[in-house]
């Protein structure tokens, strides 16, 4: 859908972030006017620029900011910022797109994966609110959603070697800094994580629950079954925080309701937007750094029949998870729902001419 756009007026909420500054590089990518477009951040932010394109745009107060002015209001800020501002922006008749874990539970607010279940977008007016899911969540069901469709899938695995940019500039900063320090033989000092990231693996993301899963996790199981439509997937997900910059890479496992052969699912993936299928050439595979990292597509590797189940099959996914896994995916929403309603406008005036 991208330059089939009207001239809508956008807000990115949080946009001195780093997916923040994402969303504001893909618009500009997508031709939206700088005039067009907002960038909103906390009170100690207002005044700096950041970069629009070509341009630099001012960031303005998000406090004092009237929505009213706004169709769309992207927001990647933080779910306490969302929980305050997001139903401000709402109520002023804008759309918001939400990028954080707030709203994902509402059963009354849609998750949403354009090319997995934009449907869930058909009622959606002017002041409501959209979850874009959690980006590990996002990649996997891009993935698996043409082979849910084909031949049902009853169960996933999956592990998660998740990047530190899903934790922010903090995240980038410590690993660089202890990158740094470990080559120079020097203590490292942890902060945004709990333990060293440099040169280590992490075997906690966000919280733990009583079940003994982490909240990242479960985040996987939640989201997978409200997006699918289908509460009877099972997903047991294990999330690992690795030393690598941008991009996730996940080793998923699924078990399918059906019989479907290797070929089939090639055929689907290849078929299915947004999905790049990297075919195994000797030690050459879809990794976060030479594939993911910068780019939109979600990338597939190491599709192979499991040899512990009779219909089970796994695969490799890696997606740069500031694109696809918030900035990119909360952008085609918005596109999505214009597309919409430029095909309605069509639609109407075409009656209108025929009457």
């Amino acid at each position: 859908m991208q330059n089939m756009m009207r001239n809508p007026r956008i807000a990115v909420v949080g946009a001195s972030g780093a997916v923040g500054e994402v969303m504001l590089s893909i618009l500009a990518e997508r031709g939206i006017p700088a005039r067009q477009v907002t960038a909103l951040a906390s009170e100690r932010s207002a005044g700096e620029l950041v970069d629009y394109g070509n341009k630099q745009l001012a960031i303005q107060v998000l406090d004092d900011f009237d929505f009213s002015t706004t169709d769309y209001a992207l927001f990647s800020a933080g779910g306490s910022v969302s929980k305050q501002h997001a139903p401000r922006a709402a109520e002023a008749g804008a759309i918001v797109i939400d990028n954080t874990s707030a709203f994902r539970y509402d059963d009354d607010i849609p998750l949403v994966v354009p090319e997995v279940n934009a449907h869930a977008m058909e009622d959606i007016t002017t002041g409501a609110i959209i979850a874009n899911p959690n980006c590990s969540t996002i990649q996997m069901v891009v993935a698996l959603a043409p082979i849910h469709r084909a031949a049902g899938i009853t169960r996933i695995n999956v592990a998660t070697y998740q990047s530190v940019s899903g934790a922010g500039r903090r995240g980038l900063h410590e690993l660089a800094t202890q990158t740094a320090a470990r080559l120079n033989m020097q203590e490292v000092e942890a902060s945004k994580f709990a333990q060293p990231i440099a040169f280590n693996v992490l075997p906690q993301i966000d919280e733990m629950l009583d079940n003994g899963y982490s909240r990242e996790e479960m985040k996987m199981h939640w989201e997978t079954r409200k997006i699918f439509g289908d509460d009877e997937i099972m997903v047991n997900a294990t999330a690992v925080r690795v030393p690598v910059f941008y991009g996730h890479s996940e080793a998923v496992h699924f078990e399918t309701r059906e019989e479907i052969g290797l070929d089939e699912i090639r055929r689907l993936l290849r078929a299915f937007p947004g999905v790049e299928i990297v075919e195994d050439q000797g030690m050459i595979h879809a990794t976060a750094v030479t594939h993911a990292a910068g780019k939109d597509p979600v990338y597939v590797s190491r599709l192979r029949r499991d040899l512990s189940h009779p219909r089970g099959i796994d695969m490799w996914v890696v997606a740069d998870n500031i694109r696809k896994g918030a900035a990119l995916n909360a952008v085609q929403i918005m596109e999505w729902l214009e597309e919409k309603q430029t095909t309605a406008g069509n639609a109407g005036q075409a009656n209108v001419n025929s009457a």
